[in-house]
């Protein structure tokens, strides 16, 4: 296969493309010195150097984009395996430790630099932590089965344990060689204590998106896998199980894990009460949802066990408020079963339409995701069209300056949800759309999109934002919107109060 045809899909995401109406990729745009940009959807190096006055570079809607270096850190990739890893666990708590896994071709020494997502004086990141230098081996090549690609059988490369004094949070560690190319490694750092609002971030759905490895022959998520002459194959011949014992593709940053990012930045920027966990946490009842005002779901979350459906359930019922931040929540029923050396929750299974059993769509079982988000997915939206208002008296668009009718420019992108008239809904005490905007999809037929907020009997509030465009309105430069960002604020404000 010729080389050309595998750099189509060295960005770890460009198989997706559709679905990421911003044109980052697989990498979250972070501010500061240490920081991603991207204005070509292609992966570029954490750092960067300002483009030269008379040469502005431009990203989405004229903002301004420093252009990569030429020399220094390069992106590893999948074919040559420069640096990738993965980590034991997707959250940690402090005073635990968290093992990485790492390979490095050719064998070279090499460095973790792990950062904190967040805002630090209008920093996207701040460095942490430094690792001694450390030896890196080649590892074997992934193990395969129907499909199914495994690297648990790599040998642990550094251990890192937590100090109990880190604050919690959403770190990357960053793992580059000593001849410069680099790497990631996503992963949380939690504690069980109350806070008013957990943010989940969406693990399941992160790996169900995951072709590791990107090679044109090995890799395979359950939307892809490779044929014998390189070809990419569709949804009907991908991996009905994934791993998370594996490095994510590309830059080894999940597809959507900006959305999360955005959303960290800017709640953190004003001072919210956030505690983390991710989406295998819920599932494994590590923690308490009862124990917080709100639950933010910030990204793409598509993939849900029956477990985490239930739990979320019940703390609605309690009186804790749902934030969907995104679009086509809880589309997909998964299973997580353990891995071949028995480490629970390291393997995601979803067979979709194929072979026997019952289906795996929500709405196929009679369990309607609408029926506890208020809206439900409506399909993909290819180029990002205006939300348009509805009910601006309500509180949620007060001090925004939003009126009936008013566009906010590409907030509908990427995918889009909206009430289904012969699916149930929810139990409420009182319900509201506001937002009614219409779009076309890929066939040209003129669909729309909703925005949705309900109060369940409990008291709690239930909004979904419909879109995929909302948390990146929130703190991504070039994609900013006030009137979401005061929106966001009213109703993160009335949960926080309990109101």
């Amino acid at each position: 296969m010729g080389s050309e045809h595998i750099r189509r899909w060295e960005s770890g995401a460009l198989a997706h493309a559709v679905t990421d109406p911003f044109g980052q990729g697989p990498v979250p745009w972070l501010r500061g010195s240490e920081t991603y940009f991207d204005d070509t959807g292609q992966v570029v190096p954490w750092y960067v150097d300002p483009a030269p006055a008379h040469i502005p570079a431009q990203g989405p809607k004229g903002a301004r984009v420093p252009a990569p270096r030429t020399s220094g850190p390069r992106s590893a990739d999948d074919v040559h395996r420069q640096i990738k890893g993965f980590a034991s666990t997707g959250a940690v708590a402090p005073g635990d430790a968290i093992d990485f896994h790492i390979t490095v071709d050719p064998p070279q020494e090499f460095a973790v630099d792990v950062y904190r997502i967040g805002h630090y004086d209008g920093d996207g990141a701040s460095k942490i932590t430094t690792s001694p230098r450390l030896s890196g081996i080649v590892q074997p090549p992934p193990l395969t089965a129907d499909r199914t690609v495994s690297c648990h059988h790599w040998w642990l490369s550094w251990r890192l344990q937590i100090p109990s004094y880190w604050s919690i949070g959403a770190y990357v560690a960053v793992l580059t060689t000593a001849d410069g190319y680099r790497s990631h490694v996503p992963f949380t750092v939690r504690d069980g204590r109350p806070a008013d609002l957990l943010l989940l971030l969406p693990d399941i759905t992160w790996q169900a998106y995951n072709l590791y490895p990107e090679d044109g022959r090995t890799g395979a998520s359950l939307y892809h896998a490779w044929d014998e002459n390189g070809r990419l194959l569709g949804e009907a011949d991908a991996a009905t199980t994934v791993s998370f014992d594996r490095p994510y593709a590309g830059a080894g940053l999940p597809l959507h894990v900006g959305h999360a990012y955005d959303f960290i930045r800017w709640a953190e920027r004003y001072g919210y009460d956030i505690a983390y966990a991710d989406a295998r946490d819920l599932h494994a009842g590590r923690v308490d949802p009862t124990r917080y005002r709100g639950l933010v779901f910030p990204g793409h979350d598509e993939y849900w066990s029956a477990h985490m459906r239930r739990t979320v359930e019940l703390a609605r019922e309690h009186g804790t408020s749902l934030v969907f931040l995104s679009a086509n929540t809880m589309y997909w029923q998964v299973e997580l079963g353990p891995s071949p050396s028995g480490v629970p929750d390291r393997l995601l299974t979803c067979r979709k339409r194929r072979g026997p059993g019952k289906p795996a769509l929500w709405r196929e079982v009679d369990r309607p995701e609408q029926e506890m988000i208020g809206i439900q997915y409506a399909g993909r939206v290819p180029e990002p069209h205006p939300l348009v208002v509805r009910n601006a008296e309500h509180w949620l668009w007060e001090s925004t300056g939003a009126h009936d009718g008013d566009e906010l420019d590409g907030m509908v992108a990427g995918e889009a949800d909206r009430y289904f008239p012969r699916a149930p809904l929810p139990e409420h005490q009182g319900r509201i759309l506001l937002a009614h905007s219409p779009y076309r999809d890929g066939e040209g037929v003129l669909r729309h999109q909703e925005t949705s907020l309900y109060r369940a009997p409990s008291g709690a509030l239930v909004f979904a934002s419909g879109t995929f465009a909302w948390s990146p309105a929130l703190d991504r430069p070039g994609h900013t919107d006030a009137r979401i960002q005061q929106a966001t604020a009213n109703l993160l404000d009335r949960i926080c109060k309990r109101d």
